[in-house]
């Protein structure tokens, strides 16, 4: 199977020659490497650029020991580059295993005519002082697990058949070569622990393994629920019986965050228009590996969709909050009460803004005035979603609330920016 990650080879071409050094990030397993030295490499190659100014490198390759060396591999690079004028590309895949490579790559951006390309996907990548020595001269290309329009485009097949496997196994694209269920599931579960986890611990020197393996376990069971770490620092002492700082838990949970695992949802205050620091919600940038911290033991397709959803908002291009709407009513002894109703998503990119909801089911016109109500009591004019689990017809009701099947808004890449009149 060959998935062509479309959108991230566009993101490269329309990078290139910019000046910049082309950072291409993400989890394991991914797609990081092929995008770069298969999809992007064949892309040049078709556009007539010599093989001789396309210098690849692979360093986590045990024959590429030596040009950890950044002194030795900077003069591999230049002793290839020849004063004919033309453009070289410089691909560099896991750069952070060379030392000094920040210095590595500053030098490679003073090199006449050439355009560098790089990959990293731990921590020590990501690092502040990275991000700091970059500003302003690095472009980040984030690269995620399979969309599932990119895995449904190749897969093929029964819709509702390859939708179950998706959200049991996720978007690695390695994971949808196996054909056994036995197969993805040893997978997942090895690259999990001997790989994400191992990558966590080994980077941040991470004694207490145990703490952070049950803190992943807490997690991955409580997708789309709010928390924070001093609910589950009292978890841990309670049910646990493990004694574990919620500063300590923070920076666990940053770990993860950086090694890619989980995102992190902020609580927005709609009508405050502000962030509420109480509570976040976490969701897996991969359902797969979520499935594997759980031993494929904990299967709700509920709380599976809604992460979908974020992460597929999150790959359009949105930055994805939690949105909370105060609200006031008159109990029966016309007192007035205060309410926070929840929702889901608040999707915001530039100057645009969509409220959305994630319903696994709509059975009643009770559930959909549920659904319906906290986006009803938001005064303002953006557009506002239902996503529903069932497959229908897109309809809009007489507040301008669009419903749309699950499966229609993740294979229609332009859903969202269609109903905003957008292209």
């Amino acid at each position: 199977m060959l998935f062509s990650r479309t959108k991230y080879l566009e993101s490269l071409i329309a990078s290139e020659g910019n000046g910049l050094v082309k950072i291409v990030t993400g989890g394991r397993r991914c797609g990081k490497s092929f995008l770069l030295f298969n999809i992007f490499h064949n892309y040049l190659i078709d556009k007539g650029v010599d093989k001789k100014h396309i210098i690849e490198m692979s360093l986590d390759d045990i024959r590429n020991r030596k040009y950890k060396n950044p002194e030795l591999l900077i003069e591999y690079i230049d002793n290839l580059i020849t004063n004919d004028g033309k453009r070289y590309y410089v691909i560099l895949d896991e750069v952070q295993l060379v030392d000094d490579f920040v210095e590595l790559l500053l030098s490679l951006m003073h090199t006449p005519n050439v355009d560098v390309y790089v990959s990293g996907s731990n921590s020590k990548f990501l690092s502040k002082d990275v991000v700091t020595e970059f500003r302003g001269r690095g472009t980040e290309i984030r690269v995620w697990p399979l969309t599932f329009k990119e895995y449904y485009d190749v897969v093929g097949g029964d819709c509702v058949e390859a939708w179950n496997n998706y959200y049991t196994y996720g978007g690695l694209p390695q994971v949808a070569q196996l054909s056994s269920a036995q197969q993805k599931e040893e997978y997942l579960i090895n690259l999990f622990e001997l790989t994400y986890l191992s990558d966590i611990i080994e980077h941040n020197h991470i004694r207490n393994t145990e703490g952070l393996s049950q803190l992943v376990q807490i997690l991955a069971s409580a997708i789309g629920s709010p928390t924070n770490p001093k609910r589950i620092s009292n978890t841990f002492k309670s049910s646990e019986r493990l004694a574990i700082s919620d500063k300590t838990l923070k920076e666990y949970i940053n770990y993860m965050q950086d090694a890619f695992l989980i995102e992190e949802a902020l609580r927005f205050d709609v009508k405050g228009r502000k962030y509420i620091g109480t509570e976040t919600k976490y969701y897996f940038a991969d359902l797969g590996l979520r499935a594997a911290a759980l031993n494929f033991r904990q299967q709700e397709e509920t709380h599976i969709m809604e992460n979908i959803i974020y992460n597929e908002l999150r790959q359009r291009g949105y930055r994805v909050d939690v949105g909370t709407v105060e609200t006031w009513r008159r109990d029966e002894n016309g007192k007035l009460q205060r309410n926070n109703l929840e929702v889901d998503f608040v999707v915001n990119r530039g100057a645009e803004r969509v409220y959305v909801q994630s319903a696994f089911k709509m059975p009643t016109l009770e559930k959909e005035n549920q659904e319906q109500r906290s986006l009803l009591s938001i005064n303002d004019n953006f557009q506002k979603i239902i996503i529903v689990g069932d497959n229908i017809m897109r309809k809009v009701n007489e507040y301008g609330i669009v419903t749309i099947g699950l499966i229609d808004f993740l294979l229609d890449p332009n859903s969202i920016s269609s109903l905003l009149g957008k292209k």
